[in-house]
């Protein structure tokens, strides 16, 4: 609110000084001119918010476009009509007496005629229409820009934290079922797999908030996973992960790399009859990260592995990267019979 209330005073001296070196130039007195634009800016302030705050968001945005251009018009009668009613009570008397003083070295002539009479004099009220018109939709163009922008941010941001949102629930659809297992089987494992679960949904609720996350947390979010898979399977998986040592400070958009892994185990090894794998390599090097993950599956689901993932998993990482790392990323997936491969190259340098 303050800083909003310091743009608009920014704003409006700024508009003020400009009109007043403009005017004051042209009949020899800035100090003089100053009065005169004050007088009128009441005008330029009502004509300006009259837009901006309701008929640009009320009609524009609502795509109502032909109350849009006739609100506008009669907004840009108005006001030039308040302009030239200010002009003919305020200021064409103020430099009408000022005039007098033979040292202001200027003349002002005030017409003749009724008040409706000068308030219809046409060259008078082309000026007026002029004056009204060329400060204030400088004005409105920044703003309806910034508010363009605004709502463009704010539908962007609506979007990320769906498809956010949608990684926590199949994530923990997916733990669930795990638990689900061991506890039919009265595994001593059970309470540790809670506290693992606890653990990630920890940072789901209460880091993932973040644009940025640091990618070594990120990170630990990944084993903590893994080693709740590794329960489950125990020694039937034959599971690789190779992470360089070279993550220090690099940040990360929070959970992009976890969907790719929980696909190799949910719909790729799981399936698998004979001798599931999983490889996973994580190499960072600078501000490039290189994130691949292999995993075996059935030749069965040939065509229902890829249509599933595609629509809950893939989908949803794609479309988080193209958002946030556009034109810094490369997301490259091949399929054989009996081998899924995700590959990720992603630029970090910049903040996402």
């Amino acid at each position: 609110m303050k800083a909003t209330l310091i743009r608009h005073l920014i704003f409006w001296t700024a508009n003020i000084l400009v009109i007043t070196i403009i005017f004051g130039a042209q009949i020899g007195h800035y100090i003089i001119a100053l009065p005169a634009v004050l007088m009128v800016m009441p005008v330029h302030a009502l004509y300006f918010y009259t837009l901006t705050y309701y008929i640009i968001p009320r009609y524009f945005f609502g795509k109502r476009y032909l109350l849009l251009c006739l609100s506008s018009v009669i907004c840009i009668v108005v006001a030039g009509l308040l302009f030239r009613s200010v002009d003919i009570l305020a200021v064409d008397p103020y430099f009408f007496d000022l005039s007098k003083n033979p040292d202001n070295h200027f003349k002002w002539h005030i017409p003749e005629g009724t008040f409706f009479e000068k308030l219809l004099e046409p060259a008078s009220l082309a000026s007026a229409f002029i004056g009204s018109n060329s400060v204030v939709w400088i004005g409105v163009s920044v703003k309806a820009v910034k508010m363009w922008y605004d709502k463009r941010e704010a539908a962007t941001q609506a979007e990320l934290s769906f498809l956010k949102s949608q990684i926590h629930p199949h994530f923990l659809f997916n733990t669930l079922n795990n638990l689900y297992v061991l506890a039919l089987d009265r595994s001593a494992k059970t309470p540790g797999v809670i506290m693992g679960l606890s653990g990630i949904l920890r940072y789901m609720l209460y880091e993932c908030h973040a644009d940025l996350v640091l990618l070594k947390d990120d990170v630990e979010i990944l084993h903590n996973y893994i080693s709740l898979e590794k329960i489950r399977y125990e020694d039937r998986l034959d599971l690789n992960v190779h992470i360089n040592e070279s993550i220090s400070t690099q940040k990360i958009a929070p959970l992009l790399l976890l969907p790719l892994v929980e696909n190799a185990f949910k719909h790729g090894v799981s399936n698998t009859e004979d001798e599931p794998w999983i490889t996973i390599e994580l190499k960072v090097k600078d501000q490039h990260l290189t994130f691949k993950v292999s995993n075996s599956k059935s030749q069965k689901i040939t065509t229902s592995h890829q249509v599933h993932f595609d629509k809950i998993g893939l989908q949803n990482v794609r479309k988080r990267l193209e958002m946030l790392y556009p034109g810094r990323h490369r997301l490259a997936v091949h399929e054989e019979d009996d081998v899924f491969i995700a590959t990720l190259h992603l630029e970090l340098g910049k903040d996402a």
